[in-house]
């Protein structure tokens, strides 16, 4: 069995592609199931944010997996397997591997280096273990991944700038609505009024770094108003009305969209009433003099691409941040290159880990047959012998097995050494052939074998998603 990914991300396509594609709360769940029941999968899991939707499988077949997981992403997203295939992906055994630790440590993310897809492979693993869908090898391989990820964090500066998708396309929005930005980030939303829409994960990085930032106030809406009421009193703010959105938009200068809602929340006709509004207002507090700007994080999109028409109002989507959001958001070369150094040196590692756990069977059936024939030995010697003390008993029993451990201590260290290198395969089997083992015997000890990673390094903390 090995590990294959299947996937399309803003690298592969264009925004209209993946905002079908996304999967979200029982749609993502009734994905899971699907995958998991499709033939040749043992296990599954699913990472869907605003700028991803990757398939994550334990597959027996390739070809056959591939197949099944395809059909299955074109189904959910409504996209044609013709239309959808020029998008997708494929990365299988370690290359698939080395691509969750790379994308789980922040680097093929479009703000480079941010920290919030670290949240979203921790719920994707945990809801895919939740819905019994984790197979063992794929929990293990998630369990690799977090940790690399939590290294880059820690033991580089990759993170320290605050780099994500909202402080990326705040600074994108402002400059292209009020050029030139401020250098510092602390005072870039100084003396504006911000309107958040929506009230998740998302939403509440989108308060709070607007808070850091300066804005002069913060207001807040969402479906359920009291989410919206606790998340508005973290930093002062108010509570607008999600229903009656275009007072709330006229009084704001940039409002970030984030609902995660599946239909529109800001049209173009809402919009062209604010712009209404806005220009009629007059006297202290205006906001008429600077443009209404809208950024809109959501996938699929809140805001109404057709509002970007209208004049005074600046849009900017995430078309626009993969167009721009990576040099915005980039990080030092040394600090990306120190994070490809993690990933490197925990997939060596993890690789070496699993070639000698490979070889570990036959290593325990040939010590199993050793201590067998120590047993033996030492039943013949007492029927040769005659009765003997138990104190001579021992000794003598010691002795057998020191040198039982010595003769075999070599031969089976070096065959997990080994056991990474090209031909690899052939020492175990040299081995098992050169001591006669037992096939059943090492067979009885596969079976028995409980994995290399405790699960409970898949619990912790949620973090932040990219995306929403």
């Amino acid at each position: 069995m090995s590990v294959l990914v299947v996937g399309l991300s803003h690298r592969s396509a264009p925004v209209t592609t993946l905002e079908r594609a996304v999967v979200s709360g029982d749609t993502q769940v009734k994905l899971l199931r699907d995958v998991y029941q499709a033939e040749h999968v043992a296990g599954t899991f699913v990472v869907s944010s605003c700028n991803r939707v990757e398939v994550y499988a334990e597959v027996g077949k390739f070809h056959g997996g591939l197949s099944a997981i395809s059909d299955l992403l074109a189904r959910y997203s409504g996209i044609p397997l013709a239309d959808l295939t020029p998008h997708l992906y494929v990365h299988y055994e370690d290359r698939a591997v080395q691509h969750l630790l790379t994308m789980a440590s922040g680097l093929d993310s479009m703000a480079v280096g941010e920290s919030q897809i670290l949240g979203q492979v921790r719920r994707a693993l945990a809801l895919a273990r939740d819905q019994g869908t984790l197979s063992r090898l794929l929990r293990d391989v998630g369990a690799l991944a977090l940790r690399a990820a939590k290294r880059a964090q820690a033991e580089t500066g990759i993170g320290r700038a605050g780099a994500n998708l909202v402080n990326v396309g705040i600074q994108l929005a402002v400059s292209s609505a009020r050029p030139p930005a401020a250098a510092d980030p602390a005072g870039l939303l100084a003396g504006l009024r911000v309107l958040v829409l929506g009230a998740g994960s998302m939403s509440s990085l989108a308060v709070a770094t607007t808070a850091r930032m300066g804005a002069a106030h913060i207001s807040v809406a969402n479906r359920t108003r009291d989410r919206a009421r606790r998340l508005a009193a973290s930093v002062s703010g108010s509570v607008a009305d999600l229903h009656d959105l275009v007072p709330a938009l006229a009084a704001a200068d940039l409002v970030i969209s984030c609902t995660g809602a599946t239909g529109l929340v800001i049209t173009a006709e809402m919009a062209a009433q604010a712009q209404a509004q806005r220009g009629a207002t007059t006297g202290p507090g205006s906001t008429a003099a600077g443009p209404l700007t809208l950024l809109d994080l959501a996938l699929p999109r809140d805001v109404d691409p057709a509002a970007a028409g209208l004049p005074g109002l600046v849009l900017v989507g995430l078309e626009t941040l993969g167009e721009a959001g990576t040099a915005l958001g980039a990080v030092h070369g040394s600090e990306v290159a120190a994070v490809r150094a993690i990933v490197t040196e925990e997939f060596t590692a993890w690789t070496s880990a699993t070639q000698a756990a490979r070889v570990a069977p036959t290593v325990v059936a040939l010590r199993a047959k050793a201590a067998d024939v120590v047993t033996a030995e030492l039943a013949r010697l007492d029927g040769k012998l005659g009765s003997l003390d138990a104190r001579e008993h021992d000794e003598i029993g010691r002795a057998m097995r020191r040198v039982v451990d010595k003769l075999l201590h070599a031969p089976t260290v070096r065959v997990k050494e080994l056991a990474g290198s090209p031909g690899g395969d052939s020492y175990e089997a040299a081995l098992r052939v050169l001591f006669d083992l037992d096939p059943q015997a090492i067979d009885a000890v596969t079976r028995a074998d409980t994995g290399l990673v405790d699960p409970a390094a898949l619990d912790g903390a949620p973090g932040r998603e990219e995306g929403q």
